[in-house]
């Protein structure tokens, strides 16, 4: 199944930012021109009227898992045990009765990310021994449907741990093979109770295959902020510099001022990445510390509407939203900024050089009626029109 997508050569009267108004010219999915808006000009083919809408980069969606989400199936109840484990071992035994994984269930969460003006991913595939590498190939699929008007990079990830199962080293390593972007860990010491092995074991696959890293990491306080140097010894030892992210991390809101700074010190020089699904039920992580330090950030959705949760709607935005509203950000410049993070900031997490409304770049547009990026923040409005790639991915 292909997406009938419209290609758009020009977007007329937009305020990209907010600022005046402008007509964005695109030509092979590309921005190739930011011109002050012409009323006189004549239409022509693939021109889109803006309408004075306010004009933001695509949004980024840095930690999502696709390949799990029930949603375009009846309501499921909410099951299982609490907790980590589980989660895990409810959704193991709950995800064939729902069809999961699969190239449909994908499709629909897709087309939520969509219609909410996502246009980039980063996407934990559930590897392990009970799908193999299935999951991957129903995400690729459902992806290509698209023809390149969204992207996503792909991180396999071992959800049920590394070492506990056998042949999850050997998954994850075919998966590297097979052209995975990222390769996934998960609690280190509370999962596989062996933080250096589980560790020495992605590692070196990714320093084998050139792939990233990608980790969640839930433990608290001390525990955490021991697998944060772990974490950093092995990017620093294997040269994998630019190349490794921390999912979560909530340790680093938890730790005293001056552990925190070190960290981030340190994260820093190996540009090492962090980003959050902004919890209600925890810290948020420092906003103002973060970038002080010159650590990449970004958010993500986490799972929607699966079997460890049935929250969820796939709009970056509301994540945007939670995080400032729970953070206690007000200040036009901190509100601003956090728009920023959910869209032209994350471009390295999604494996661009750049992604905002500039020349070169993807034309990767949302429209939203709004006053500035800071009303677009507060009120999340609904999105008029998004373009992926120079095409109409959704309009209303």
């Amino acid at each position: 199944m292909r997406h009938p997508l419209s290609p758009v050569t020009l977007l007329r009267n937009v305020r990209p930012w907010g600022g005046d108004a402008s007509d964005i010219h695109v030509s092979d999915g590309l921005i190739t021109a930011i011109t002050p808006t012409d009323a006189t000009a004549a239409s022509a083919p693939g021109e889109v009227d803006g309408r004075g809408l306010l004009a933001i980069p695509g949004l980024v969606n840095t930690h999502a898992h696709i390949d799990g989400s029930w949603w375009g199936l009846p309501w499921q109840p909410y099951g299982g045990a609490g907790g980590t484990e589980g989660r895990i071992a409810y959704e193991r035994e709950r995800r064939g009765d729902l069809g999961l994984p699969s190239a449909e269930r994908t499709r629909a969460v897709l087309a939520e990310f969509v219609r909410h003006g996502t246009t980039a991913i980063r996407t934990h595939v559930d590897v392990d021994p009970g799908v193999g590498l299935s999951a991957i190939e129903a995400v690729r699929e459902a992806i290509a449907e698209y023809d390149g008007a969204i992207t996503a990079e792909i991180v396999a990830f071992p959800q049920d741990g590394v070492l506990r199962r056998p042949g999850v080293i050997e998954m994850l390593t075919d998966a590297a093979r097979a052209g995975v972007e990222h390769i996934g860990g998960i609690d280190p010491a509370s999962i596989d109770r062996d933080p250096v092995g589980q560790l020495d074991a992605i590692f070196a696959i990714a320093a084998e295959y050139g792939t990233g890293i990608d980790i969640h990491l839930h433990d608290a306080a001390d525990l955490g902020a021991f697998q944060f140097d772990l974490i950093l010894d092995r990017t620093e030892r294997l040269g994998l510099t630019g190349r490794v992210n921390i999912a979560h991390g909530f340790a680093l809101a938890q730790v005293d001022a001056a552990r925190r700074r070190d960290l981030l010190q340190r994260m820093a020089a190996l540009q090492v990445t962090l980003t959050t699904v902004a919890p209600l039920r925890l810290p948020q992580l420092p906003l103002e510390e973060l970038d002080a330090a010159g650590v990449g950030f970004g958010f993500g959705t986490d799972g929607i509407r699966d079997l460890w949760s049935p929250y969820g709607t796939g709009d970056m935005l509301g994540i945007a939203w939670q995080y400032a509203r729970s953070s206690s950000i007000v200040r036009d410049e901190q509100l601003r900024r956090v728009v920023e993070l959910a869209t032209s900031s994350a471009a390295g997490l999604v494996g661009r050089d750049v992604h905002d409304l500039v020349v070169g770049a993807r034309a990767d547009i949302v429209l939203v009626d709004a006053e500035n990026p800071m009303d677009v923040l507060v009120r999340t409005p609904p999105r008029e029109l998004v373009i992926g790639g120079g095409r109409v991915l959704h309009t209303t």
